[in-house]
């Protein structure tokens, strides 16, 4: 249950909030079930600045299986998987959404070692500060 109500890092808010200023849609693409993902979104205040919240159920098949990144290019409505820069703290997740062809960002908080060389196949940070001027310039 502690999925449940988690908490944003304290960029994320104002990160989201410059994204969508600048145009950019914002979503999430979970393994999580809807209903996690609902509360957990409003519990962390976050509702508000996301187009989307996409859970891999309606496929059935978890991530980085390429049809769970697929929800995102339909759900978004994109021509190009480069038009989505992908986030995620997870190392596998990032590598897969790489391969699956979206501009893809290891959000690397805690210094992880590098995993599937991933330094060559997506931008690495530690945080969500300044990222808008960044995805624009990256996916435009």
């Amino acid at each position: 249950t502690s999925y449940l109500t988690l908490d944003a890092y304290a960029e994320v808010p104002a990160a989201l909030h410059s994204l969508r200023e600048a145009g950019v849609r914002t979503a999430i693409l979970s393994n999580g079930s809807p209903r996690m993902l609902e509360s957990a979104v409003q519990s962390a205040g976050l509702d508000i600045l996301l187009d989307e919240c996409l859970s891999i159920e309606q496929v059935q098949i978890y991530k980085p299986d390429p049809a769970a990144y697929e929800i995102a290019v339909a759900a978004l409505n994109v021509s190009s998987t480069k038009e989505i820069a992908f986030f995620s703290s997870n190392a596998w997740d990032a590598v897969g959404a790489h391969a699956f062809g979206f501009q893809a960002f290891w959000l690397n908080r805690s210094r992880q070692p590098e995993e599937y060389g991933l330094y060559e196949k997506a931008t690495t940070l530690e945080s969500l500060s300044g990222v808008a001027s960044l995805v624009t310039a990256q996916i435009r």
